[in-house]
């Protein structure tokens, strides 16, 4: 079922682009097929960028929250789920990318291999309506078959194995890497009283209760390493074919969402400010209607 629902169709659409791309270079229709999977996923691109900027102009209101409710962590949570309801911000919304991305990569990822392996599969795995122009000719003689990227790297080494290292591979890995760095900075908010998650862990050994959000903001911040880290890691053991994937994935992503947050800004900043100010005191009162009422017991004796 996943080869049929999962590997094929996604399998076939890079051999479809491969097919009918001017000069059938492989490396050239995995860049195609890569801008073509991107903007079929800019709906959910854009709402995604839109949440996080939202989301990080809420950050001084979300700090304001915290000194309010003065520890109480089930009070903090509270406000902070009203304050969400009230701006329309679904803070799950920005895991939507990677749950779509996911399955994308693994189908590519087995697609990849069934071609490395055995070019043959061009033919034998993709659909019989792609069976015209060029995949007849390949199905006469599959030696035709052109697995590079513009004749230059052989998109089917590794940048570390047998033949030692190698150094188109490790160049494109290595692209691939520093963009996912700069793409995921570009997204991460900044403070400046930020503390590192070792500094937290170590106040919380003496007792100290950690705060969760700058936990949460910590290990943020630690992922913005350690991400592109996995990326250098796993891509030098994979096929360049997979790593020139990431590397035109994350170029395009960084090239989105920077149109996202710079366009969109704007738009945020005006949904925002003509929203009212968030008011600790007040969206407590909608969950103690008992202290409002009494306040308001307090007010009329005054007046009296």
């Amino acid at each position: 079922m996943f080869d049929t629902f999962i590997v094929q169709p996604i399998f076939n659409l890079l051999v479809l682009i491969y097919n009918i791309v001017p000069g059938h270079n492989f490396g050239l229709a995995i860049i195609i097929f890569t801008i073509v999977v991107r903007l079929l996923m800019w709906p959910l691109v854009k709402k995604q960028l839109h949440h996080t900027k939202a989301i990080r102009l809420l950050m001084p209101e979300l700090r304001k929250i915290k000194l309010a409710a003065k520890g109480d962590r089930r009070k903090e949570s509270q406000l902070t789920m009203e304050l969400y309801k009230e701006r329309e911000i679904n803070p799950l919304a920005t895991i939507g990318i990677a749950l779509v991305q996911a399955p994308i990569l693994i189908g590519l990822y087995f697609g990849l291999q069934k071609i490395i392996k055995d070019p043959n599969q061009l033919i034998n795995f993709s659909y019989s309506f792609l069976h015209f122009g060029w995949l007849d000719t390949l199905a006469h003689n599959i030696h035709q078959f052109d697995n590079t990227l513009f004749g230059m790297v052989d998109l089917s080494r590794t940048a570390s194995g047998p033949k030692g290292t190698y150094w188109p591979a490790v160049i494109i890995v290595a692209a691939s890497a520093l963009v996912q760095y700069i793409q995921s900075k570009q997204l991460m908010p900044t403070a400046k009283d930020s503390r590192g998650l070792r500094s937290i862990l170590k106040e919380a050994g003496q007792g100290k209760q950690a705060d969760q959000q700058e936990v949460s903001a910590a290990v943020g911040r630690g992922t913005l390493i350690f991400i592109p880290f996995i990326v250098l890691v796993v891509g030098l053991n994979f096929a360049v074919a997979l790593p020139l994937y990431w590397l035109t994935s994350s170029f395009v992503a960084l090239i989105q969402q920077s149109k996202v947050l710079r366009e969109d800004v704007s738009e945020a900043e005006t949904v925002m400010s003509s929203s009212p100010v968030v008011d600790a005191d007040r969206l407590g009162s909608k969950a103690s209607p008992r202290k409002k009422t009494a306040k308001r017991g307090h007010h009329k004796r005054k007046r009296r």
